[in-house]
This record gives structure tokens, C-alpha cells and sequence, in this order.
């Protein structure tokens, strides 16, 4: 495959990365702060269309990264850094199997329209429990995508004369 489109497959799978980091840091610091004042009467209108506007959203992008991944660890495996692409599409799996079986069914019950306090408070402190998890995940996927590129740049500026 062409040098340049192997990297515009890994700088979109980067790209993809870097948008699951920026929405983990949203959540981290702008929604979960906020949870504590919802209740059974806000909460819907605030938190419901947004995560499903999201859920629309990433379920597309996810896909595409695990395509990106896959066709940068193929371009990559006979590399030192196969072990990226490798984590990227195992820390994808893994937030994608810990959103469809533990984050979805609360997505659920809270698009039911909860209307007992204290379950709705269970849901949101088990809800953002199992994000501070996706979230590293995200940043796992991030960070390896963020060495590579670095490697990249060390690579071209400081060459080893390996003959």
C-alpha cells in the first residue's frame, strides 16, 4: 500500500483516538461534576439526547478505528511498534464490550424515564464508575497513537546509522 495513504489511515485512526480523549476529559470534567444535581425531574433532557446523539456517533467511528487499526498493524508487523496498533485494537474491544454489556443496558434504563431518586442516583454513580474506566481505555488508545507519532518524528530527526 502507498506510503501516504498507510499514514492518513494512521493519522485518522489517531484523530479517532483523540476525539474519544477529548469526550472522556468532557465527561470527566464537565458532565460527572454536574450528575450530583440531577434528579428524576431534569435529568432526561440533560443527559438522554446527548448520549444518544453520542452513541449514533461513535458506534460509526468505532468501526472505522478497528478498520484502521487493522490495516496499520498489517502495514506494521514485521515493525518494532506492531505492539501499537495491537493495543489500540485490544483497549477498543474492550471499551466497545464494556459500553454494549455494562454502560448500554443503564443508558436504557435511564431513557425509561427513572422516576425513583434513589435508583437514579445508583444508575448515575454506576453510570460514571464504569466511564472512569472507558475513559482509560480511551487514554490508552490515545497514548499509544500519541508514541507512535512521536517515535515517527524521533525516527526522522535523530536516525540511527544501523548498517
Amino acid at each position: 500500500m502507498n506510503n501516504k495513504l498507510l499514514m492518513g489511515n494512521n493519522m485518522l485512526l489517531f484523530l479517532c483516538a483523540s476525539m474519544y480523549l477529548g469526550t472522556g476529559g468532557s465527561m470527566v470534567l464537565f458532565s460527572f461534576p454536574i450528575a450530583p444535581q440531577l434528579t428524576v425531574d431534569n435529568y432526561y433532557l440533560q443527559f438522554v439526547p446527548q448520549v444518544q446523539a453520542a452513541t449514533d456517533f461513535f458506534t460509526t467511528m468505532t468501526k472505522l478505528m478497528l478498520a484502521c487499526a487493522a490495516i496499520m498493524l498489517y502495514s506494521e508487523w514485521h515493525q518494532p511498534w506492531r505492539w501499537v496498533p495491537a493495543l489500540v485494537i485490544i483497549a477498543t474491544l474492550a471499551a466497545t464490550g464494556l459500553t454494549l454489556y455494562e454502560i448500554f443496558p443503564l443508558n436504557h434504563e435511564m431513557s425509561s424515564h427513572i422516576t425513583d431518586p434513589v435508583r437514579l442516583k445508583e444508575v448515575l454513580a454506576q453510570w460514571m464508575h464504569l466511564n472512569r474506566i472507558r475513559v482509560g481505555l480511551w487514554c490508552l488508545q490515545w497514548g499509544c497513537m500519541a508514541w507512535y507519532f512521536g517515535a515517527l518524528a524521533w525516527q526522522a530527526r535523530y536516525p540511527t546509522n544501523e548498517e
